[in-house]
C-alpha cells in the first residue's frame, strides 16, 4: 500500500497520461520487477496496420455521402492505411475484381433507387458473369424511414457482393438522416478490422454499435400563421409562401423542412364506401392502433399505387390486374376488394405516406419560433382532367391556425460560407427560397459578405416572388446585385444562365476572389444548363480549355465553393 502522499503522485500522473504513456510505464514497472530496475523500456513501436490499402466509393445525390467518405478517408490515413476515395459513377468498373478492401457509402432515392451517380455500379454489380472471392467489402446505406423503401439501394448492393463472393468486413449499417452517430460506429468497427492483427483482433473486444437516439426524428407541432399566394392575378402558377410557428424549431438556412401530406376526403369517403369497413373500426399500424378513417385520411398512400403494390394486391384479391399505376380508389372500383374483413391485410399491403421535403424560406435569427416555406401547388392533367399534387395540394388549402405536424431535414452540404465570403445565389422560381433564408439570416446577423441573387420565373407583373423583399435588400446594401430574368416577357425566352453570360466577367471576379456559388431548383433542365453556362464562363473569361474549366469547377465543388440543392 503506498503512503497517502506517494499515492496522490501516482493519481496525478495516471490522470494527465496517453494510453500510449500508461503502457510504457506499465512495461517500466514490469522491467523493474522483473530485476531490470533503473532500465527504462523503449515504447513500444506503433502496431502496423494489418491493412496497406482501401477504396471507399460514395454514391450520392445531396453530398452527405460524398462528405462522410472523405472523413472517413481521412480517418484511414491517420491508422496508416491509404484510403482512395472515388464517386461511383467515376469508378472503373473492371477495377472491381481487383479490389481487395472495398467500401460503399450510398444512399437510396425515389422508389428504392440509387442515386443517379451510382446507377452504373449498381447494374454493374446485378449483371452476371463474374466473381469477387477476393473482395472484402462493407455497406454504410444512408435513407430516411419515413420512406417505405429505406435504404432499399444499399441493401442491395451489401446482398448482391455478397452474392458475387464478396467478404463483409463488418454488417451492413442503415442511417436514417440523423445520420452522424451511426456512420460514425460503423466506420469504427470498419477501421478495427482494419488496423488490428490478428492476435489483437482475437482479444480486442468489438467496436461497440452507435447508440441509436430514442425516438428518431423530432417531430413540430405547428401552427399555420399565414398562406399567401405569391403570385398576382393573371399568373399560369400558383405559389404559396406558408409561415408555420412551433417551439423550440431547431434548424439552420440550407435545410428543409419535411412534411407527411394527408389524402384528401373526395378520395379517402368513397374508398371507405367502396370497402364498406366502419370508419371507427380500429386497426394495428406501425405500434399504434389507428382507425380505419384516419388510417386512410392520414398514414397510408392511396394515390398512384406503385406497380409492386398493385401486384400485392392481385395477389390478395385472386385477380388478374396488369402491371399499373393506379389509385386505390380506381383499383377498388375495377377490381373490388370483396369482403371488408380483408381490410386489415389490405392495410399490410399499402405503403405509408412519403414525406415531401421542401427548401426552408426563413432563417431562426430573423424569425425566430417560426419556419417558412415556399409551395408551388403541382397542376397537370391525366386523361384531359387536372389534377394537383397530393402534398401540394394539401398544404396550399392550409389556412390560418391550421395545425401541421413536420420535421426537419437538415442539408449540411447546403450552408453558408463564413460571414466575410461573398456569395452568388441562382434560384429560379421555387429555388430562390433557400436564397430567402440565406439573405434574411445575413442580414440579421450582420455579414459583410456581399451578396448576388440570379432570380426568373414566367412573367415580371404576376411572377416575381419575394419582389418587395429582394427590392429592400438591394437598398439596404444587404443584396449586393440581382439579376432577373422573366422568359415570357419578349418573344425571345430569357432564363438566368442568359443573364449570368450577360454578366460573365464580374461573375468570374467574384468567383475567383473566393465567391462560392449556390444552385436552388428544377435539376433537369435548369442544374444542367447554369453549370454549363459557369464553365463557358470559367473557359472565356479565365482563358482556360474547356478541359481546365471543368476541372476549375470540380475543385470548387471539392472546396465546399459550388453547392446545389436541385430536384
Amino acid at each position: 500500500m503506498l503512503a497517502s502522499t506517494k499515492l496522490k503522485i501516482l493519481e496525478e500522473l495516471i490522470a494527465g497520461a496517453s494510453k500510449e504513456e500508461l503502457a510504457w510505464m506499465g512495461g517500466y514497472i514490469s522491467g523493474m520487477l522483473s530485476g531490470g530496475a533503473g532500465v527504462p523500456l523503449a515504447a513500444a513501436p506503433p502496431a502496423k496496420p494489418a491493412v496497406s490499402k482501401i477504396t471507399i466509393t460514395y454514391g450520392t445525390e445531396s453530398g452527405n455521402s460524398k462528405k462522410l467518405a472523405s472523413d472517413f478517408a481521412a480517418k484511414a490515413k491517420k491508422a496508416g492505411i491509404n484510403a482512395k476515395v472515388v464517386s461511383l459513377d467515376q469508378y472503373r468498373l473492371n477495377d472491381l475484381a481487383k479490389e481487395e478492401y472495398f467500401l460503399a457509402v450510398i444512399s437510396t432515392q425515389g422508389e428504392g433507387e440509387p442515386p443517379a451517380a451510382a446507377k452504373k455500379f449498381y447494374d454493374h454489380i446485378h449483371g452476371n458473369g463474374f466473381k469477387l472471392d477476393k473482395l472484402k467489402y462493407s455497406v454504410l446505406a444512408l435513407g430516411d424511414t419515413s420512406y417505405p423503401l429505406y435504404c432499399k439501394a444499399g441493401e442491395d448492393v451489401d446482398q448482391q457482393l455478397e452474392k458475387l463472393g464478396g467478404q463483409r468486413i463488418a454488417s451492413l449499417v442503415k442511417c436514417d438522416t440523423d445520420y452522424e452517430s451511426d456512420a460514425e460506429g460503423w466506420f469504427g468497427q470498419v477501421l478495427q478490422q482494419l488496423t488490428a492483427s490478428a492476435a489483437a483482433a482475437a482479444a480486442a473486444p468489438a467496436a461497440p454499435a452507435a447508440a441509436k437516439k430514442p425516438g428518431g426524428k423530432r417531430i413540430y407541432n405547428g401552427t399555420v400563421l399565414a398562406n399567401v399566394n405569391l403570385n398576382d392575378r393573371g399568373s399560369n402558377k400558383e405559389t404559396h409562401h406558408i409561415e408555420i410557428a412551433a417551439d423550440e424549431i431547431d434548424y439552420t438556412p440550407g435545410d428543409a423542412l419535411g412534411v407527411i401530406p394527408e389524402n384528401p376526403l373526395r378520395e379517402v369517403e368513397p374508398i371507405l364506401d367502396l370497402i364498406g369497413v366502419d370508419r371507427t373500426a380500429v386497426f394495428p399500424f406501425r405500434n399504434e392502433q389507428v382507425t380505419a378513417f384516419d388510417l386512410l385520411k392520414k398514414k397510408l398512400n392511396i394515390f398512384y399505387l406503385p406497380e409492386r403494390v398493385v401486384a400485392k394486391y392481385a395477389a390478395l384479391t385472386g385477380q388478374d390486374i396488369p402491371a399499373t399505376k393506379i389509385s386505390l380508389l380506381d383499383l377498388l372500383k375495377i377490381y373490388p376488394l370483396g369482403d371488408a374483413s380483408l381490410f386489415e391485410h389490405l392495410i399490410q399491403v399499402l405503403e405509408p405516406i412519403a414525406p415531401r421535403l421542401y427548401s426552408i424560406s426563413s432563417s431562426p435569427e430573423a424569425h425566430s419560433g417560426e419556419v417558412h416555406i415556399t409551395v408551388a401547388r403541382d397542376k397537370f392533367k391525366i386523361n384531359g382532367e387536372w389534377k394537383c399534387g397530393l402534398c401540394s395540394d394539401y398544404l396550399s388549402q392550409l389556412s390560418g391556425d391550421s395545425g401541421i405536424e413536420f420535421y426537419i431535414h437538415k442539408n449540411n452540404q447546403f450552408r453558408l460560407p463564413a460571414d466575410e465570403r461573398d456569395v452568388i445565389m441562382i434560384g429560379p422560381g421555387t429555388g430562390v427560397a433557400p436564397f430567402r433564408s440565406f439573405l434574411a439570416h445575413r442580414d440579421a446577423t450582420g455579414a459583410s459578405g456581399r451578396n448576388w441573387l440570379f432570380f426568373g420565373d414566367q412573367h415580371f407583373v404576376t411572377d416575381f416572388l419575394y419582389q418587395t423583399e429582394l427590392q429592400n435588400w438591394i437598398q439596404t446594401g444587404v443584396l449586393t446585385k440581382l439579376d432577373v430574368a422573366f422568359s415570357r416577357d419578349q418573344k425571345e425566352k430569357i432564363y438566368v444562365q442568359h443573364k449570368m453570360l450577360k454578366a460573365g466577367q464580374e461573375l468570374y471576379n467574384w468567383i475567383e476572389g473566393g465567391a462560392s456559388v449556390y444552385v436552388c431548383g428544377t435539376k433537369d433542365p435548369m442544374s444542367f444548363d447554369v453549370e454549363d453556362v459557369l464553365m463557358q464562363i470559367i473557359e472565356q473569361h479565365g482563358n482556360k480549355t474547356i478541359e481546365e474549366a471543368v476541372q476549375y469547377v470540380e475543385q470548387m465543388k471539392d472546396e465546399g465553393r459550388y453547392l446545389k440543392d436541385v430536384y
